[in-house]
């Protein structure tokens, strides 16, 4: 099972305010510890706390992606976001790609332990080091167990290079700590910022902190003197690839101090096919015909949509006077991928 490297802690007492749960294990984490919260941010959310046995994980050889480690704290995640590509990854733990990732989240509670003595490990070279790349790091559940802090504080003791990937305005609250790292190390700061359109991120993104609370961090982070890249992520077909919503967005973006903008159009990876699919035949019935043509060949659109999404991006770019300068050696940032092979889906 993918999840082998997780393993139960023993309870040692909850989170203040915490309230121990009752709903049944996952036969993947068995033992684990299960916390439910009794503040309103938390209602109808449960936490399976696990001692991890390693933290820096190896990216899959056909992954595509410009990374090969990657940092996860967390598995699950509260921002909700109905197309999330990692949705799929909690069927490994016998939950369910829905309801289940966006209530039940794992807490790697001993992940800044594990990280400094895997960092301290001979073998290890100093790699770059990814995160929020499956699910992110800054979610609502970082607030309460505050692992960033410490798995920040030991990439800089290490000078390990770094990049963060999030839609988390909590990240200010570790500025002072990134700007500690970027005088040892190369570090890396992006958003995701699809769209700024209030009303569709209420129904589509209803767990994160709004466009505009998203571009206000990104403002206040190149402030800081850090090269803030934001991915147009993702792109929806059908509700923000109008012209109106990429020039909106790409303008608030740049108003915002970014130094580049990536658009990257919606791709629908197994168990987020099927959410969405759902959630759009729910809301807008109406383009059900259009994603059906869109997606017909798998996961991702066509070449021909792509590119015609990125020249419209890179119009709007020119535009508004944002474009890609050189990057700073201590505050680069990652490219995203290029989309692997697709498979055959339905959708709906």
């Amino acid at each position: 099972m993918r999840w082998d490297n997780l393993a139960a802690p023993p309870d040692e007492g909850a989170p203040e305010r915490a309230a121990p749960a009752t709903p049944p294990l996952p036969l993947a984490l068995p033992g684990a510890t299960v916390r439910t919260f009794d503040t309103p941010g938390f209602a109808g959310m449960t936490f399976y706390e696990v001692q991890a046995k390693s933290i820096i994980n190896r990216v899959a050889g056909n992954s595509h992606v410009p990374f090969e480690w990657t940092i996860n704290p967390y598995r699950g995640c509260s921002h909700a976001c109905k197309y999330c590509f990692a949705r799929n990854t909690h069927t490994y733990l016998d939950l369910d790609a829905g309801a289940d990732f966006d209530q039940k989240v794992i807490v790697k509670v001993n992940a800044a332990e594990l990280l400094r003595r895997e960092l301290a490990a001979p073998r290890w070279r100093g790699a770059h080091i990814a995160m929020g790349t499956n699910v992110d790091c800054y979610q609502r559940a970082e607030g309460r167990y505050q692992l960033m802090p410490q798995i920040i504080t030991a990439l800089r003791d290490f000078a390990n290079p770094f990049s963060i990937l999030t839609k988390g305005t909590l990240i200010l609250r570790d500025l002072p700590l990134l700007r500690q790292a970027a005088e040892v190390t190369r570090v890396g700061v992006s958003f995701s910022v699809g769209f700024v359109d209030e009303r569709l991120w209420r129904a589509v993104e209803p767990g994160t902190p709004s466009p505009r609370r998203r571009l206000d961090a990104v403002r206040a982070l190149s402030d800081a003197g850090f090269s803030v890249g934001v991915l147009m992520a993702p792109i929806l077909p059908g509700l923000t690839d109008a012209e109106e919503s990429i020039d909106a967005t790409v303008a608030a973006i740049a108003a915002a101090g970014a130094t580049s903008v990536t658009p990257i159009p919606l791709h629908l990876r197994p168990g987020a096919r099927e959410w969405y699919a759902h959630w759009l035949a729910r809301e807008f019935p109406h383009l059900v015909p259009r994603y059906r043509e869109l997606y017909r060949a798998g996961s991702y659109t066509p070449q021909t949509y792509q590119r015609e999404l990125t020249a419209r991006v890179r119009i709007a770019a020119r535009r508004h006077g944002l474009h890609r300068g050189e990057q700073g050696e201590n505050r680069s940032l990652p490219q995203p991928p290029p989309p692997p092979a697709t498979e055959q889906l339905t959708l709906l």
